[in-house]
């Protein structure tokens, strides 16, 4: 989750070593409204191909022709500070120690199974609590956070915390607070993003994770909140409600779309977004005779002997800005617990924003449901093609996409002819 979309702002030209006291921070952070990027400078993404959709003003935009390069790209190994706050209207009932255990290293487990070993994720927890200046009801925490009173919260944080970490050595900052304070709500777990990068000991801080999670925490919540670090949407419905169904985009097949999915694993596409999937292990999909005829390893799968990872995604272009990605789902690595599995479709937007369905998965059997009890929308949990079935969709403009499973391998692969009509 994050905060509220903004029109991106303009660069901070001056540059502020170090924040040495409280008022510096509220000089710093008034400047700097806790909203989302939109857009940025674009960078070539050398992975691109005919089905790399354009990257668009969309926040969190799935098009992949180019990096957004106000994000974090997890294309080399990075460094996050975990800063734990406490609050003088409550004694922590727990150590830092014991909730940085909550997060890590589950997190950099879920990152390093993701990506197929090409990226770490480190964790530098504190050692101790840092003492906030209010009491924690004093900061209105809450999921749909005021600007004001979270800006609030932001500088005071910060000002505990500059003489205490060197914001320059950190590629990531999570400000976990005590969950047992009266203040504070778990539902207000997000990124909150700077609309002009925050300066602070010679490096810019574009955003940061506040963490409120109780003891023990929800299930992938740093992952989740991890992601929106590295570009990506969030993949859930927000019912006007509030209360319908939140999972009925995704259900349980994307980590940004449910903490709590059987089947968290990262969806190909996003792999391919961040860098871990390149040309070699995503087959565009061709109106060829006969249809194509593709292996799929399980996006899940470590990479097969030798280190090769083969091929993980299949792609149907079927617009300027959009597509239909194929891929196999096993029960293995982060996708351990899933109740079912085979082949997953799914229709991917590049036009659309975080939140609004970029990704939705193509129920390949809307009869019917699995998993029920354990499946946060047992209406998807069936979605994957077993052997022997077809599917047809919507393919390229003003045609069809049928997706046949073949077979099985006896090494856990599986074989499908994708035939555009």
């Amino acid at each position: 989750m994050e905060g509220q979309q903004s029109p991106e702002g303009t660069p901070e030209r001056v540059e502020r070593v170090r924040l040495r006291s409280a008022a510096a921070a509220l000089t710093s952070l008034m400047a700097f409204t806790a909203t989302s990027l939109v857009a940025g400078p674009a960078v070539a993404d050398p992975i691109g191909g005919p089905c790399a959709l354009p990257r668009t003003a969309a926040h969190h935009s799935l098009g992949l022709d180019t990096w957004n390069a106000a994000y974090t790209r997890p294309a080399a190994d990075l460094d996050a500070v975990m800063i734990f706050l406490s609050f003088p209207d409550a004694v922590p009932m727990n150590s830092p120690q014991e909730l940085a255990a909550d997060h890590f290293p589950a997190t950099s487990d879920f990152f390093r199974h993701a990506s197929y070993g090409k990226f770490a994720l480190d964790a530098h927890p504190l050692a101790r609590w840092l003492p906030m200046p209010k009491a924690s009801v004093a900061y209105g925490i809450q999921r749909d956070w005021k600007p004001e009173e979270r800006a609030a919260y932001l500088r005071d944080a910060v000002a505990v915390a500059d003489d205490e970490v060197d914001f320059s050595q950190y590629d990531i900052v999570y400000l976990v607070a005590d969950p047992d304070a009266p203040g504070v709500d778990s539902d207000a777990t997000k990124v909150v993003n700077f609309d002009r990068p925050l300066r602070a000991d010679g490096t810019d801080i574009r955003r940061v994770v506040t963490v409120f999670e109780r003891h023990p925490p929800d299930r992938n919540v740093l992952a989740h909140e991890t992601g929106h670090v590295f570009d990506l949407p969030d993949l859930y419905h927000r019912p006007v409600d509030g209360h319908s169904d939140w999972d009925t985009h995704v259900g349980d097949w994307d980590v940004m779309g449910s903490q709590f999915g059987l089947a968290p694993d990262l969806f190909g596409w996003h792999k391919w977004k961040l860098g871990w999937l390149g040309r070699s292990e995503v087959r565009c999909v061709n109106a060829e005779p006969g249809g194509d005829v593709v292996t799929l390893e399980p996006v899940a799968a470590a990479p097969v002997r030798g280190g090769s990872i083969g091929t993980r995604l299949a792609v149907v272009r079927t617009g300027p800005e959009s597509a239909l990605a194929i891929e196999a789902r096993g029960a293995t690595g982060n996708d351990a617990y899933t109740c079912t599995e085979g082949v997953l479709l799914y229709r991917v937007r590049a036009e659309t924003a975080s939140g609004g369905g970029p990704i939705e998965v193509v129920d390949t059997h809307p009869e019917t449901g699995a998993c029920w009890g354990e499946s946060v929308y047992p209406q998807l949990a069936d979605a994957p093609l077993r052997v022997g079935e077809t599917f047809t969709a919507p393919g390229p403009p003003g045609g069809r996409a049928r997706v046949e499973v073949a077979e099985r391998t006896r090494t856990g692969s599986w074989t499908v002819k994708i035939t555009t009509v």
